[in-house]
């Protein structure tokens, strides 16, 4: 064992997941995240680092032949499990990972926020790419727009301060910006071949989910839609303008990447 060995223990004690905290909002984000994702992968094989509770890798795995799922975190993974039986997937700290295969696509969604030693992470995920592949790395942005709203608020006393909500219930050890990203990229030893952003999040994410779920999303009362015109579903069609925009602002989306080379 390395020098990581009461890591295990705490990625165990993190209780948040995409499909149990603002359900809501994190379905259409991730399925937002996979399409920026799928913008940008290599070949048929994709490692998920670290997969949680499995409903992005579920996602990935619709769109990519072979789809391989690692997490620290047992409990999580058991509903990994569930919900792809036949998938491969590791339990498995990432810093402790070995593997023989390597992935034409390795993905790090929302990952380097909670380890202990992000340039380690980020030189460990590299060592899994095939010849000519790439790693995707998502974080968080500090200075999503909601955030930057947040301070001028006074609920936040700056951009980059974590909530009792991002130490207590996601476990994050550090936030990032496009620049912050970019430095520990660097200082690990890899290129970077593209950035962005994705969904531009206007509100916070307990918001978010209670708009997506409460808001006036049918025609009539002035709520969404245009009176008289088609119907469409507009709650869809809003996140579908939010990542849209976010490609076009990415400084204040939700969420900000990189996609990665050796």
């Amino acid at each position: 064992m390395t020098s990581y060995n009461n890591e295990k223990q705490i990625q165990e004690s993190v209780i948040w997941s995409r499909s149990v905290f603002h359900s809501t909002y994190n379905q259409y984000l991730a399925q937002y995240k996979v399409e920026s994702c799928l913008e940008n992968i290599r070949g048929n094989s994709l490692l998920d680092l670290a997969c949680g509770d499995g409903l992005i890798t579920e996602l990935f795995a619709r769109r990519v032949s072979r789809v391989v799922g690692v997490d620290a975190n047992g409990k999580h993974l058991s509903e990994a499990r569930k919900r792809l039986p036949d998938a491969e997937f590791y339990e498995s700290l990432i810093e402790d990972l070995e593997l023989d295969e390597r992935f034409d696509t390795v993905t790090m969604l929302d990952l380097l926020e909670h380890v202990v030693d992000p340039i380690v992470i980020l030189r460990k995920a590299a060592s899994f790419l095939a010849d000519n592949g790439v790693l995707i790395i998502h974080v968080p942005n500090a200075y999503a727009i909601n955030r930057r709203l947040a301070v001028l608020m006074g609920t936040l006393e700056y951009c980059e301060e974590l909530s009792p909500f991002d130490l207590e219930i996601a476990g994050h050890r550090r936030s990032y910006s496009l620049q912050t990203l970019r430095e520990d990229i660097e200082r690990a030893g890899l290129r970077i071949t593209k950035t962005g952003g994705i969904f531009y999040k206007i509100l916070s994410t307990p918001q978010m989910d209670w708009f997506l779920k409460n808001g006036l999303w049918e025609e009539g009362g002035f709520g969404w839609g245009r009176v008289g015109g088609p119907q469409k579903d507009w709650r869809a069609e809003f996140c579908r303008a939010s990542y849209e925009l976010g490609k076009q602002h990415p400084e204040d989306c939700n969420i900000i990447y990189a996609c990665v080379t050796r």
